[in-house]
């Protein structure tokens, strides 16, 4: 049996492999897995390119998922696994969802909501608070997010002039 900190690496690097596909469809690379009693319950990525939709990002969806298989929008017993810092959308669904737990790869100092800009999932004015687990496999979030954006600038500079 896996301890704690692996469980944890081994759901990341499914989120991870989640964001390659939101990478390949043209969006921002995150992905999510939330798992109950040790079974992948929700998975997914950014959609919000392939949908044209503001909310389609990956917690959102994968929360979906998790609650269309329990057959219940409370998620008690879950624990949500996010490439990158969720933001106040996000953040305000894993609350709302009753989530347990939050395990995210890299912070997101700009719009982060579990900690860095703000702190909705442990605000004790709110009903429900989760147990934050930050920086699983941050190396490798933070990467594939940082080669998404240079690809992208480097597509819209264009071909250099040599």
């Amino acid at each position: 049996m896996l301890n704690q900190a692996d469980q944890d690496e081994h759901y990341m690097r499914l989120a991870i492999e989640a964001a390659r596909i939101a990478e390949d469809n043209g969006d921002v690379p995150i992905g999510a897995v939330i798992v109950h009693e040790g079974q992948v319950i929700g998975r997914a990525y950014n959609e919000r390119e392939q949908l044209q939709d503001p909310t389609a990002h990956a917690e959102i969806v994968a929360l979906t998922q998790a609650a269309a298989f329990v057959e219940s929008w409370r998620l008690h017993g879950c624990t949500v696994y996010v490439t990158l810092e969720p933001c106040p959308m996000c953040a305000g669904a894993l609350v709302l969802a009753r989530v347990d737990r939050l395990v995210y790869g890299c912070a997101d100092p700009k719009t982060g909501a579990c900690g860095s800009l703000y702190n909705i999932v442990q605000d004790e004015r709110l009903n429900h608070r989760l147990e934050v687990a930050a920086g699983v496999l941050e190396a490798e979030c933070r990467a594939q997010l940082q080669g998404f954006f240079e690809r992208r600038r480097l597509e819209r500079k264009g071909p250099s002039e040599d």
